[in-house]
């Protein structure tokens, strides 16, 4: 699939004055820049992320509400019920508040609804095991904005709703007793894209205060707020930076019990980084709600002991072999049904329908399939006596307004700009392909069904050098809005030594002027034969690190390599 490269400018001026003052490769003084950072201050803010930056809790509109709430509950021995999602933010946000209460109530428990059961956010039947058990006050964590009847219901029953949320508001807000959500039209709150274990955390900070408990009390699980801002792709910058580079300390040095088994049992020997916590640490604790019961999540975090928590940690392990076997059967079986109706191939987007696929995995499965069809995709399933299922996007296309456009077909839907869900008649899932096809077609943008590889900067390799990397290293966390830069370098030839490995992966050795360096393309194999011609290409590449036998050396990672004559 041939993607299209672009190459990032930056304010040349900015540049040089920020160069003046740091002293630091030009190079990585434009990425600085590209990324809003211009001056020293801001410089030393990126660098070394404080806590002390982090913005006051009380600034977040209903919070005094909300700590009043809490705390007389507290005085008057009420039972607190701390409710999540069934995602990572929501399992972490629920084990990091249940942790935090627990020092200072004990008439507490927690509760994640099941995925199936009782689908997505505040459930009637969590509300109804809340009044069955006595619960006054409930804590609802990364849900609850959207729960307006719901929470209706609930204050009926005499249960108070304090929501901890980070979704889009609608107009009409649920009857809570205080709703925390920066993206409140009227909150103050100066940072607005906190995960909902983010607002939690804010939650925590207040009452830290109010009830002067010891200092540092609200930060103790910082690893599993830097889990939840890694799973749930919200821009690292501002708070989340701070917040995910001391969680990430935390992980490394005095790890959550839940974390410290998964990672284990991921054979992680090395420093835990942001794509650890991605590609590692979540998919096991997501597995829990995609194949079983999320709340054997929540109870590894919580575990008292280290063998409690790898009891749990290896259910969570399981469940995802289990979401790996799934995910990839039926993606398998997605793209023969494809390469079996031949005038799908052409298309500008996928919907694809079989009534046996796992319900948990249609959403990982509808991203393999862009892949290798980069077009909005649907992956439906049978699920009772309807169809339903997941979608995704490519970067710049809106699926929900694609999807509310085949509104005529579906019995329900929701979502957002890059990802939603669906439910339709099964009867009605030609014709919902076929309609959807159809907006897409007219509405989206050529561009956009041409995967796009985004360069920060030009370098030679000769740039690539021991301070130069190491400077990029002290970039981290990444993530939104503070990727992992990518570099090309132009006019690069093999050196000879260049080659296929495990069938589908190219093992670079470059060079440029006298200066030789070696990597590794994945799923690059196709690319040989461009490299055996001995003729220039420019390659777009990040940087890693090898470790081999004790020795460390610099290498590039290679995303895209084409002709030297190729230009853009």
């Amino acid at each position: 699939m041939d993607k299209r490269w672009n190459i990032l400018t930056a304010d040349e001026l900015k540049t040089q004055a920020l160069q003046t003052e740091l002293k630091i490769h030009p190079v990585l003084c434009k990425i600085l820049v590209q990324r809003g950072i211009g001056t020293f201050e801001q410089s030393r803010n990126f660098f070394r992320p404080s806590l002390n930056d982090l913005h006051s809790p009380w600034l977040m509109k209903d919070m005094e509400k909300a700590v009043d709430r809490v705390v007389r509950a507290v005085q008057e021995n009420e039972k607190i019920l701390v409710f999540g999602d069934y995602d990572v933010d929501g399992t972490t946000a629920v084990a990091s508040m249940f942790l935090f209460l627990q020092k200072i109530h004990h008439n507490l428990d927690f509760y994640i609804p099941h995925r199936y059961r009782e689908g997505y956010g505040i459930s009637k039947a969590g509300i109804d095991f809340a009044k069955e058990n006595g619960f006054t006050l409930i804590i609802a964590l990364d849900c609850g904005i959207k729960s307006a009847d719901l929470i209706a219901y609930a204050k009926e029953l005499d249960i108070d709703f304090i929501i901890c949320d980070h979704h889009l508001p609608d107009k009409i807000l649920p009857p809570a007793l205080a709703i925390l959500n920066p993206k409140q039209p009227d909150c103050n709150y100066p940072y607005k894209e906190l995960c909902g274990c983010g607002v939690g955390f804010k939650l925590m900070c207040a009452l830290e205060e109010k009830l002067n408990l010891p200092i540092g009390s609200a930060m103790q699980d910082l690893d599993l707020l830097a889990t939840a801002i890694a799973a749930d792709i919200v821009p690292v910058s501002g708070e989340n930076r701070i917040l995910a580079f001391h969680g990430l300390k935390k992980a490394n040095e005095n790890p959550n019990k839940g974390i410290k088994a998964l990672t284990k049992l991921s054979g992680l020997v090395k420093e835990l980084h942001i794509t650890n916590l991605v590609f590692m640490i979540a998919p096991r604790v997501n597995a829990a709600g995609r194949m079983d019961d999320a709340s054997k999540a929540v109870r590894m975090f919580i575990a008292k002991t280290e063998d409690e928590a790898m009891n749990y940690a290896e259910m969570l392990h399981s469940d995802n072999s289990d979401r790996k076997e799934a995910d990839s059967s039926i993606t398998e079986e997605a793209l023969a049904l494809i390469q079996e109706n031949k005038e799908w191939i052409n298309r500008k987007s996928t919907v694809v329908f079989k009534s046996h696929w796992h319900k948990g995995v249609v959403g990982i499965v509808a991203s393999r399939l862009i892949e290798h069809y980069y077009r909005p995709t649907i992956v439906l399933t049978r699920s009772g006596d309807y169809a339903a299922g997941s979608a995704r996007s490519v970067p710049g296309f809106n699926l929900y307004e694609a999807i509310h456009a085949c509104r005529e077909h579906l019995l329900g839907y929701g979502g957002h700009f890059a990802a939603a869900g669906m439910t339709l008649e099964l009867g009605q899932v030609d014709a919902f392909r076929e309609k959807f096809e159809e907006v897409v077609a007219n509405s989206i943008d050529p561009k956009m069904l041409i995967p796009e590889i985004v360069i920060d900067a030009e370098i030679k390799l000769d740039d690539i050098r021991q301070p130069f990397f190491n400077i990029l290293c002290q970039m981290e966390p990444f993530g939104p809005e503070n990727l992992r830069p990518v570099f090309i370098t132009r006019n690069v030839t093999d050196t000879g030594w260049s080659k296929i490995v495990k069938e589908d992966h190219l093992k670079f050795s470059v060079k440029q002027n006298n200066v030789t360096i070696s990597g590794i393309g994945f799923n690059m194999a196709d690319k040989y034969p461009l490299l055996q011609e001995k003729k220039p290409v420019d390659i777009v590449y990040k940087i890693d690190e090898n470790e081999w036998q004790d020795k460390k050396s610099l290498q590039i990672r290679v995303i895209d390599v084409r002709p030297a004559s190729q230009r853009l």
